[in-house]
C-alpha cells in the first residue's frame, strides 16, 4: 500500500563543523534520484526546496566558544518551522543534511507534534557533547545534548520548549567513536547504545528487535536521524568524520527493512553527506538507497 505524503526538506548547512562540503549533501542526494527512488512509493511528494543559509564567515562565540552559534541557532529554527509546517499538513518530514546540527531544528519541529517522541541515531557518534566537554566547539557534535535540554540555550529553547526528547527515549546505534563527556552522560542519564561490539556480536537483526520493542513500547512516535557516517568508510567515503569499522551497507538495509516492517518511523533525516570527499556520488546513492528501504521498496 502506498504512503500518504512525502515532503523533502533540504537544509544545506555546514556551519555546526569545519569541513566544507557538506552544504552540498541535499543537492548531491537529489541527483542520486530521491524523487525517482521515492516516486512509486507515495501518493504524493513535495519538494519543500532548500532553507537559505548563505556564505557567512565563521564567528566564534567568544563566551562560550561555540562556532557559529548564532547563525546555527537561527537556520534551525527557521527548520523546526518548516518540519513543522510539513507535519501540520499531514506529510510525513524527511530533511536531507547539511551537517548533523540541523538535527536540532528537526527535531524541534517533529516532537512538538508528540508526548514522548523516540529517536534512533544512526551514527559512528554520540553527539552528545556541550560547550563543556566539546574538544572542538563545533555544534554538529552536540545535537542530541541540545535536544534533551544540555547546552546552550539559544539552541535549547528553538521552538519555544525544552527538553523535546527524554533521554530514556534514545537509541543510538553504531556508536564506535565517543569523547569522554559523552561517556558520563550515557551512563548518567541511561541512554541506550548498541556499540559496534553489540552489532558484530548480536547481529544487526538482534539489535533492531531490540530497538523497536523498547521503543515501540515507550513512544508514540519515533524520529530516525541517520548520519551516513554511521556505515563503514569503505562503503560510504563522503563523509567529514569517518571513523573504520562501521556498518556495512547490507547491514544498513536490513535496519531499514526492519524499521519499515515495524512501522515505527514516523519522520527522518540523512545527514552528513559531502561530495566533495565523495567517490562519483557513491554515499548520495547508498542514501537514497537506504531511504527507499525505509519507505517499503522490495525486490518481490
Amino acid at each position: 500500500m502506498m504512503k500518504k505524503k512525502l515532503s523533502i526538506i533540504g537544509m544545506p548547512m555546514d556551519l555546526g563543523q569545519m569541513r566544507r562540503g557538506v552544504d552540498m549533501g541535499p543537492s548531491a542526494m537529489r541527483y542520486a534520484g530521491i524523487n525517482e527512488r521515492l516516486k512509486p512509493l507515495f501518493v504524493d511528494i513535495h519538494d519543500m526546496g532548500d532553507i537559505p543559509i548563505g556564505r557567512p564567515e565563521v564567528v566564534v562565540d567568544e563566551e562560550s566558544n561555540l562556532r557559529n552559534l548564532d547563525l546555527v541557532a537561527e537556520k534551525n529554527a527557521r527548520l523546526a518551522e518548516k518540519v513543522d509546517e510539513a507535519i501540520q499538513t499531514g506529510s510525513f518530514p524527511l530533511v536531507l543534511g547539511g551537517d548533523h546540527s540541523i538535527a536540532i531544528g528537526t527535531l524541534a519541529g517533529v516532537a512538538k507534534h508528540y508526548k514522548n517522541l523516540g529517536v534512533i541515531w544512526y551514527d559512528a557518534h554520540g553527539d552528545l557533547n556541550t560547550a563543556e566537554t566539546s574538544p572542538s566547539g563545533n555544534i554538529h557534535g552536540m545535537p542530541l545534548a541540545v535536544s534533551i535540554g544540555l547546552g546552550h540555550e539559544k539552541l535549547t529553547n528553538i521552538g519555544g520548549y525544552s527538553p523535546k526528547i527524554k533521554p530514556e527515549n534514545v537509541v543510538i546505534i553504531g556508536a564506535r567513536s565517543l569523547d569522554e563527556g559523552e561517556r558520563i552522560l550515557i551512563k548518567e542519564r541511561g541512554i541506550k547504545v548498541y556499540t559496534m561490539h553489540e552489532i558484530d556480536r548480536m547481529g544487526m537483526a538482534k539489535v533492531m528487535e531490540e530497538t523497536i520493542a523498547y521503543l515501540k513500547e515507550r513512544t508514540d512516535g519515533v524520529h530516525l536521524s541517520l548520519d551516513l557516517d554511521g556505515l563503514d568508510p569503505s562503503e560510504c567515503p563522503g563523509v567529514g568524520t569517518p571513523v573504520m569499522g562501521g556498518i556495512s551497507y547490507r547491514e544498513s538495509h536490513l535496519a531499514m527493512e526492519m524499521l519499515e516492517e515495524a512501522k515505527l518511523i514516523t519522520s527522518a533525516e540523512f545527514v552528513e553527506v559531502n561530495p566533495i570527499l565523495d567517490e562519483k556520488n557513491k554515499t548520495a546513492s547508498i542514501a537514497v538507497g537506504l531511504m527507499g528501504s525505509l519507505f517499503g521498496e522490495k525486490l518481490l
